[in-house]
């Protein structure tokens, strides 16, 4: 075999090496398996490139082997990219590095596939491409558009440019609102597929982000950076999730990045925080947020405000996360650590003499598992908390007069200082929460006219669906509406908004209980939207309720099975408008599958929204009338967005499954079966086909 000189090799930190001992007869099986149809048994090339030789040499002597591993464990195997474990992708790039006379990968390898992945934004990575006139032409033009992808302002984030998506819900208020208007209850008839593409397979609750012409999405700890036109693919980056505990909750995706300066913040499922450079997918920094947080995971997704990066934890259910979970905010530049704020109230503490006198050892929850909100008036940041999952503290008499066990703080709003972490104000929404009925949701900041002139209010609904607004400066109550989908609370005070209860519907040690809603929640995740021009919040919603049963001694002690309503007609999804200023519901679109993705709402006066049935459909949002609807390969139970590029409006929704709302209705409709295993990238435009209805 013909070598590099040992000057080439020794730049590049290789060395020439024997090639026995070097791959096991178990590793060479696997090459057999998922590499030598294309790159040959020798490794001289077949259908694909060959992986040895003096051009193979030449371009890996200069990039260097971890640059190899990276590629190799991105790309690799074709039907399955990133699809094997990081031992094996190790242990097949030392294969191919022995037979090349390569130096072998130390023992502290790891797989780190974004560096390399991003470096050809318009090649394949390939040894021998054919790099002619078009694909030269091809990779200048990919380069320049993320060359001109412009570095995310303050300004910006309170004000984003009407194409782009940079939050979770487009604004830095969680309205979920897009003032473009292209698309119109007119012309909604005339969607049709732009484009699509098959993502890495894993739960769909994905939230992509746009900027400048590009799409920045993450599945299954992949992220890509795409041409929003065309869904080419510009840079991708791709890494192996550290080893998770044998108990937790389910690998649920965090629900969304977040984006500032030229850094794309990804929190990952083994509690990782990276952040990206927007224009090349390059590492900055890599924080692993706590090496002890057990079966803790970050499912929700980073908010980011003045040069702080913050992100919720959640999964401290049951008894194995004693404490409860907490906020942590990261410095956007260095990714260190500059606050923590613990969800459950310490003992001393404010807030910590109401856990009925129990020790902060038989303390649990207060998760957050979605991304909060940021008011640049008010300089907060706004989050919600869960539930306890372990009731049996707050089920014991009390020790102490002085202790309430209203449990702070589940169920809670919390307004943080971005800068410190300290708590400004905080108002729960439902004290003593035994019934596994949280208000972790989105908090959604509005304006609306009261006796005191226009006031900044922090809108929430919980699974009762039951809708609060505080103040957003002071937590001070407002008003509740109550959307008729519960029989738990029975009065809220008008002062306070304290809720009373159905002293019935108390849980009772082994004593099944009809409770309504299901645990599933008359909403979840999937996120309301609002109009600010016509004051109108849109709520995706699911009618059910639940047989509850407390089994004390239990590490998660509460126990619920999903039962269709006394009252139910067969449907049990719907979509509501709430005019927040009458506190009216203009109109409500009932249907027999249950919501599953969140709404998106647009100046164009059209509304997007899907069900569980696979249908994605467009709304009029002043009526409810369906104008357009389209049967996905499978649920649409993402979060779907909407942007523009050169004069044209897109939107976008992720299909696919493995999400709990997947799971918790299927036996209220047991005929609708959808396909699993895949996860789809869906992307639509105005045509000038004929309408779908």
């Amino acid at each position: 075999m013909l070598k590099l000189s040992r000057s080439v090799v020794a730049l590049a930190g290789l060395a020439f090496v024997p090639l026995a001992g070097l791959a096991a007869s178990s590793t060479k099986a696997v090459f057999a398996a998922n590499c030598a149809a294309c790159h040959g048994a020798k490794l001289g090339g077949a259908l694909g490139p060959p992986v040895s030789g003096k051009a193979f040499q030449e371009k890996w002597a200069a990039k260097g082997a971890e640059a190899l591993l990276g590629f190799v464990a991105s790309t690799m195997p074709p039907s399955k990219p990133g699809g094997l474990d990081a031992k094996t992708y190790v242990d097949l790039t030392n294969l191919i590095l022995a037979r090349n006379h390569m130096r072998a990968l130390g023992k502290t390898a790891a797989v780190r596939t974004g560096e390399y992945a991003a470096a050809s934004a318009g090649g394949t990575g390939a040894a021998d491409v054919n790099e002619d006139p078009q694909f030269r032409a091809v990779r200048q033009d990919r380069e320049a558009k993320l060359a001109a992808i412009r570095a995310v302002s303050d300004s910006m984030l309170h004000d984003p440019p009407g194409e782009d998506w940079l939050h979770w819900r487009r604004t830095e208020d969680g309205q979920g609102f897009s003032p473009l208007r292209q698309i119109t209850s007119g012309n909604a008839d005339r969607l049709e597929v732009a484009w699509a593409l098959k993502l890495p397979a894993g739960t769909n609750q994905i939230t992509p982000l746009v900027h400048d012409g590009v799409m920045f999405i993450d599945s299954a700890g992949t992220v890509q950076a795409l041409d929003v036109a065309t869904g080419d693919l510009l840079w991708k980056f791709s890494r192996v999730v550290d080893p998770l505990p044998p108990r937790g909750p389910p690998l649920t995706n965090p629900k969304n990045m977040a984006i500032y300066g030229t850094s794309l913040f990804v929190p990952t499922l083994d509690n990782h925080l990276i952040a990206l450079d927007v224009r090349n997918g390059k590492v900055i920094w890599d924080h692993k947020v706590d090496k002890t947080v057990g079966a803790m995971r970050m499912t929700g997704g980073p908010v980011v405000a003045r040069g702080k990066v913050m992100q919720g934890i959640s999964g401290c259910s049951g008894v194995d996360n004693p404490g409860g979970c907490f906020i942590v905010a990261l410095d956007a530049v260095t990714g260190k650590e500059a606050w923590r704020f613990n969800t459950i109230a310490r003992p001393g503490e404010p807030g910590g003499d109401t856990w009925n006198g129990a020790p902060l050892s038989k303390r649990f929850g207060g998760s957050v598992w979605v991304s909060g909100t940021y008011d640049s008036d008010t300089g907060l940041v706004y989050f919600g908390t869960a539930q306890t999952y372990h009731i049996a503290p707050l089920m014991e008499p009390k020790p102490a007069k002085e202790d309430s066990a209203d449990a702070l703080y589940t169920d809670t709003t919390l307004a943080l200082n971005p800068d410190s972490g300290a708590l400004v104000w905080h108002y729960q929404h439902q004290a003593r929460e035994v019934w596994d009925l949280d208000w972790v949701f989105e908090r959604t900041l509005v304006t609306l006219p009261t006796a005191q002139g226009d006031t900044r209010m922090v809108v929430t609904v919980g699974k009762l669906g039951i809708m609060d607004a505080v103040d957003a400066k002071t937590g001070r109550y407002l008003f509740s509406y109550d959307m008729g989908l519960q029989n738990l609370v029975t009065a809220i005070d008008p002062v306070t908004g304290r809720k009373t209860t159905d002293p019935a519907l108390e849980p009772e040690a082994g004593k099944a209980k009809l409770v309504c809603p299901f645990a599933g929640g008359a909403r979840n995740w999937p996120a309301t939207a609002y109009d600010p021009t016509t004051r109108t919040m849109f709520l995706p919603m699911a009618e059910s309720c639940m047989d509850l049963l407390w089994k004390p001694g239990e590490g998660w002690d509460i126990q619920y099975t999903v039962r269709a309503r006394p009252d139910s007609d067969g449907n049990f999804g719907q979509v509501a408008a709430l005019n927040l200023e009458t506190r009216k519901v203009e109109w409500r679109q009932r249907r027999r599958a249950p919501a599953a993705s969140a709404v998106l709402a647009t100046a164009g006066g059209v509304i997007f929204e899907g069900s569980r049935d696979r249908w994605f459909r467009a709304v009029e949002s002043a009526t409810g009338k369906p104008l357009w609807q389209i049967r996905l390969d499978m649920t649409p139970n993402g979060f779907p967005i909407t942007f523009a590029r050169d004069g044209t409006q897109y939107v976008s929704i992720t299909t696919g499954g493995g999400g709990a709302i997947d799971i918790v209705w299927q036996p209220l409709t047991p005929e609708i079966k959808n396909p699993g295993g895949a996860t789809t990238l869906w992307v639509f435009k105005l045509g000038a086909r004929s309408p779908t209805l």
